[in-house]
């Protein structure tokens, strides 16, 4: 693993080795998972590589990079802050986790986040299916859209399987919808109403979809 910054050649080529084939970044060289979330204004993608952040960047006119990984000891990590850096982005750190029930402390700071930052902005994670999903969701929410929409970027064309672990996101939105929707704005539910202990225990994953997205396809 890849750890530190990028400070010379043989570092450079560390990370992208490390980036290529230990984080799987081969596949995200022709595979982007990109969508645009709010029209203008916020995109999602999969850990985007020096040349596609470039490309974006000139194309959406980025002025933020929130990264959905959180700081990371790995080849992609350093790269795009490298990337980021030259480019003149505002790169973020916003770990969420996929297989958790979302934690609130961790919501309500991206929201805070969300209202302060520069926009156009572009998020990522990994893969750009299950984090990327629950952010577009949140942002979605944030924006004063509804549940259903969240729902629909927790999708199996971004490559989201809702039987196994990750489903616990999808749950987390289906229980804002069942408890609090056209009663509480979002916010509000989650900070004075939601119960991320109570989500956790009541969830349950099927085994086979899980082994398949954690052993098989190794999602973060």
């Amino acid at each position: 693993m890849f750890e530190g910054s990028i400070k010379s050649n043989s570092d450079l080529r560390r990370a992208w080795w490390d980036s290529l084939f230990v984080d799987h970044s081969i596949f995200r060289l022709i595979w982007t998972n990109l969508s645009e979330v709010v029209p203008g204004k916020v995109w999602r993608c999969n850990h985007p590589t020096p040349s596609r952040l470039r490309s974006l960047k000139r194309r959406l006119n980025l002025h933020t990079l929130v990264n959905l990984r959180g700081k990371r000891q790995c080849g992609s990590d350093a790269l795009s802050r490298k990337a980021s850096h030259r480019l003149n982005l505002t790169h973020l750190d916003m770990a969420f986790e996929s297989r958790g029930a979302p934690h609130k402390d961790r919501i309500l700071r991206f929201y805070d986040m969300y209202r302060t930052l520069q926009f156009p902005m572009l998020m990522h994670c990994k893969s750009g299916a299950d984090r990327a999903g629950l952010a577009s969701g949140l942002v979605l929410l944030f924006e004063g859209g509804t549940s259903t929409e969240a729902l629909n970027q927790l999708h199996w064309r971004f490559g989201h399987f809702n039987r196994s672990r990750t489903g616990i996101l999808d749950a987390f939105f289906l229980r804002y919808q069942t408890e609090a929707e056209g009663r509480l704005s979002f916010i509000d539910w989650v900070r004075t109403e939601y119960d991320e202990d109570r989500l956790r225990a009541d969830f349950k994953a099927g085994k086979l979809a899980s082994f398949l997205n954690d052993q098989i396809l190794h999602r973060e």
